[in-house]
């Protein structure tokens, strides 16, 4: 009786055996599809081998060749590729659809730029000189140059026209045929009403067609500098922190060797016997040696942060810019040691004509630092402990980033602010352990920083 279910169920059709053949298909399935994506990778890592080394053998001589065309291609100007193009098109269309109208418009544009070919064969003889007076002015100030060209061949050259940048635009003059020897001068004006470095040159003789098709150039100058120095103004000679001092500024640091004396103590070994008081000594029956308080050399530092958020607008920005030459040329006339700094470089401060140089180059930044703190601490780091920082900031800074680069300095360290602000009001506050000065115009600043120093 118990016999019979083990019979029918190892008879009954299909249990074990059948389960494992249908498992069988999948296994061979995914095999073969494994080995397809194996042999089409080898496939791409071949094909990418036969590309690289085709390219490391043809990249020399494609390098050779581009070297070679590349002064013929750069004399074809945008427009002269436009027509070029258009040509090209053209005899497509012709080809094409058998349209004779295209077929005259191709040869007309083909004939264009052939005529155009002929204006930028030959050569010039020249001897090129800009002359800019003066090579620095303040905002405003008239600033002129001059430019003269001389055929310093022994053969005549043709009239040519000549380009000048500067700045932003481009100055042209039409050179007259000129004889062996012979010069011409060209007078132009430099407009001078922001504070900028003005760039004039290189100039340019210019060959080409009236189309302006082909277009070939020869640079024959370098590049001259013009110095357009921010508007600054005379600050009074008793503001806080900006006279020349004699002595150095005393601290609270003791030391055992300096200028301004601060008390006695017991003699310790090892300590220099040429700071024996010796009547104290006498008088007490033991040795006694001074102590000092240690002194610093005045030692400013002018930061100005150039941030773009920072200023409600560009004549904000220009009004910053003064205060920082103001107080800058003010400082190495009195001959105190200065440090500058904004952003992106240190500025020099070796003289007043350097310092107005290199504000000359002061633009706006966009999120160079996270805060005023970070900015004035990656700034400074490498730089002399200053006794006086002087902190020119824009209307839209939060007061309490002033308060926090402040705070990098100790009780030594004086800290004044200036707040530029053209819509405001010229007012003197404190913030924090340091003053703050509201200016709106370059004229209030000399008064702002002698109640300051009250």
């Amino acid at each position: 009786m118990t016999a019979a279910p083990d019979t029918a169920t190892a008879s009954q059709p299909g249990a074990a055996p059948t389960g494992r053949r249908r498992s069988a298909r999948p296994r061979t399935s995914q095999a073969r599809t494994s080995q397809s994506r194996i042999a089409f990778g080898q496939l791409l890592d071949a094909l990418r081998g036969m590309l690289g080394a085709l390219g490391r053998r043809i990249h020399p001589a494609w390098r050779a060749v581009t070297g070679w065309l590349a002064p013929v291609l750069g004399v074809v100007s945008t427009f002269g590729w436009i027509v070029l193009g258009g040509a090209a098109v053209s005899f497509a269309l012709l080809a094409v659809f058998g349209w004779a109208e295209f077929a005259f418009l191709g040869a007309t544009l083909c004939a264009a730029f052939l005529i155009a070919v002929g204006f930028v064969f030959g050569r010039s003889t020249y001897d090129v000189a800009i002359e800019l007076n003066p090579r620095r002015v303040v905002a405003g100030d008239r600033a002129l140059g001059r430019m003269v060209v001389r055929n310093s061949g022994s053969r005549p050259v043709l009239p040519t026209r000549m380009e000048l940048p500067v700045g932003a635009g481009v100055a042209e003059f039409m050179v007259p045929r000129l004889a062996a020897g012979e010069e011409n001068e060209e007078l132009f004006a430099v407009p001078t009403a922001r504070r900028a470095l003005i760039l004039a040159g290189p100039a340019l003789s210019v060959r080409g067609d009236q189309l302006g098709l082909l277009r070939r150039t020869t640079a024959w100058t370098e590049q001259v500098e013009l110095f357009v120095h921010p508007k600054t103004t005379r600050l009074a000679a008793t503001a806080r922190g900006l006279v020349r001092d004699l002595e150095g500024q005393t601290t609270k640091v003791i030391t055992d060797s300096d200028l301004a004396f601060h008390a006695l103590r017991t003699y310790e070994p090892g300590d220099d016997i040429r700071n024996v008081h010796w009547r104290t000594s006498a008088r007490t029956g033991q040795l006694m040696v001074r102590q000092y308080q240690e002194t610093r050399r005045s030692q400013l530092l002018l930061v100005f942060d150039a941030e773009r958020s920072h200023f409600a607008d560009d004549d904000e920005f220009e009004l910053g810019v003064s205060v920082l030459a103001s107080v800058g040329c003010h400082v190495i006339r009195e001959e105190t040691e200065l440090d500058a700094v904004w952003q992106q470089k240190t500025m020099r401060v070796e003289t007043p004509t350097a310092l107005l140089d290199d504000s000359c180059r002061i633009q706006p930044v966009d999120g160079m630092h996270q805060s005023l703190r970070d900015y004035v601490r990656r700034s400074t780091v490498r730089l002399a402990a200053p006794s006086l920082v002087v902190m020119i900031v824009g209307s839209q800074l939060d007061p309490a980033e002033i308060r926090a680069a402040a705070s990098l300095y100790g009780s030594d360290t004086e800290t004044i602010g200036v707040r530029v602000d053209v819509h405001g009001e010229p007012r003197l506050s404190r913030l924090g352990g340091m003053m703050l000065a509201t200016v709106s115009t370059l004229g209030e600043l000399p008064a702002l920083l002698k109640r300051a120093a009250r």
